[in-house]
């Protein structure tokens, strides 16, 4: 779905506040309405809108001045990373700025006997690992898309990685951020606890650009495992697989990633990235640790899964071919879309506590199937967490959508009945606003009113999160 683009008129470039922002950026700030569509969507289904005008930061001065001028001018301001984002964050719902940090890409320090390091918001994950190749260090976590880790702070991101080594809520030690009225602050410390005052830094992990601009953030680094393993099992039943997985979390059994796919996954996958799995329900482990660790995991996990019907583990152990299979799992979205040609993709997600995740994975299925419908399901089931895809006709998208939207909308009931929530990783954005209530309360409120002492003329990526 796309709000219509309207050319920049006259009013908008004589506007006080844009001819502000052209003399402070010069080339840097751009009215082109390539450039405007562009930043006015991301990878979701959910409505887009084009900004008024985009501007291209390099510094937190610089991001200080544009958002100074556009609170003068109770001008909106919604933060840019990479648009890889799937719930409609940067669409510019009511008109105002776009501001794209892409270009501060700096990795500022990396602390190896620390284990951290300090970044600016437009380093993409892809990039702050190989800055890190030769130190012996990493930075697990892994949403699939190569997003920039300023909008994995906004978003609380996680991914295939977050069973070993949590999602960006753990691993976020302190940030930079630009208010609202374009004050820096800077919040937490590089200690890895403490107890002194409120934990800003929490509060801005996950508010999705509403509080004010994450420029830098600290973040936990990893020592790279000596051994690395990744196995593949096909299970003759979709319980089969999600019992497998209950059981090795109840165990303690720390593995890095456990990752399911339907059968419906695996044939999309075969298809796209040339494998020639089983079509069945599967699992995709990774096991890091020494050499006898490993072992041991993967030797506990099999005794687990020849219980719940699983084949023999087809073992993936070179680096290429680990690479090759991950690969493949990130590209499951597209993969997907190939099942059915031209249409559009409608992802979605859920996450209940382990012990109720095999019966809510289960009663999703058998509504699928009772709707007729082809939905991939996929899953970071190691903590919960399990996606949708809802592939939809353009041609036909009103018609189909009567048949999907009732399906997601049981679906986030299901999962707040059984103690969960309506997102575990997708974030709220625009395009599950509506499910806030259901999910918080009464404490909702209180987050319109932590909102508007941050923010009190709404100016942060209006539209989002917090529904009006």
């Amino acid at each position: 779905m796309k709000q219509s683009t309207k050319n920049t008129d006259s009013a908008t470039r004589e506007s006080p506040c844009i001819q502000e922002l052209q003399k402070l950026l010069g080339e840097r700030f751009s009215l082109s309405e390539a450039v405007r569509e562009q930043h006015g969507h991301d990878e979701s289904f959910h409505a887009s809108a084009s900004p008024e005008a985009v501007a291209f930061a390099e510094s937190n001065e610089e991001i200080t001045k544009i958002v100074r001028i556009c609170f003068k001018h109770k001008k909106p301001v919604i933060t840019f990373g990479t648009g890889t984002s799937l719930e409609g964050h940067v669409a510019a719902l009511q008109g105002g700025i776009s501001l794209d940090v892409s270009r501060m890409n700096q990795v500022i320090e990396v602390n190896e006997n620390d284990l951290d390091c300090r970044v600016q918001a437009g380093v993409t994950r892809k990039q702050l690992n190989q800055h890190l190749r030769n130190s012996g260090l990493f930075f697990p976590i892994d949403p699939g898309a190569d997003a920039s880790l300023g909008g994995m702070t906004a978003t609380r991101a996680s991914g295939t990685n977050a069973v070993r080594y949590g999602t960006m809520r753990e691993n976020v030690l302190g940030l930079t951020v630009v208010t609202a009225d374009g004050r820096i602050i800077r919040t937490g410390t590089r200690a890895r606890k403490s107890s002194a005052g409120y934990d800003l830094t929490r509060l801005f992990v996950g508010s999705e650009g509403t509080l004010g601009v994450i420029t830098e953030i600290q973040l936990r680094l990893y020592g790279v495992p000596e051994a690395i393993s990744a196995a593949v099992c096909a299970f003759d039943t979709l319980e089969g697989a999600v019992n497998t997985t209950i059981s090795t979390i109840q165990m303690g059994i720390p593995v890095a990633r456990i990752e399911l796919l339907d059968e419906v996954q695996v044939s999309a996958i075969n298809s796209y990235s040339n494998f020639d799995y089983e079509l069945k329900p599967t699992l995709f482990f990774e096991f890091h640790g020494t050499e006898s660790w490993v072992k041991e995991q993967a030797e506990i996990v099999k005794e687990i899964s020849d219980e719940e019907g699983g084949s023999d583990f087809q073992w993936e152990t070179s680096e290429q071919d680990r690479q090759k299979l991950w690969e493949a799992r990130h590209n499951a979205y597209y993969a997907s879309l190939a099942l059915r040609p031209g249409s559009k993709g409608w992802p979605t997600d859920v996450c209940v506590p382990i012990s109720r995740l095999a019966e809510c994975i289960l009663q999703t299925r058998q509504d699928i199937d009772e709707c007729g419908l082809l939905v991939p399901l996929v899953g970071h089931v190691g903590d919960g967490n399990f996606h949708l895809l809802f592939l939809i006709d353009p041609e036909n998208e009103e018609e189909e959508l009567k048949r999907y939207q009732p399906l997601n909308d049981r679906l986030v009931e299901r999962a707040l009945r059984m103690g969960g929530t309506c997102t575990g990783e997708h974030g709220i954005g625009s395009g599950k606003l509506k499910y806030m209530k259901s999910e918080h309360g009464d404490s909702l409120e209180l987050m319109r009113q932590i909102k508007c002492a941050f923010d009190p003329h709404n100016l942060m990526n209006p539209g989002k999160l917090i529904p009006a």
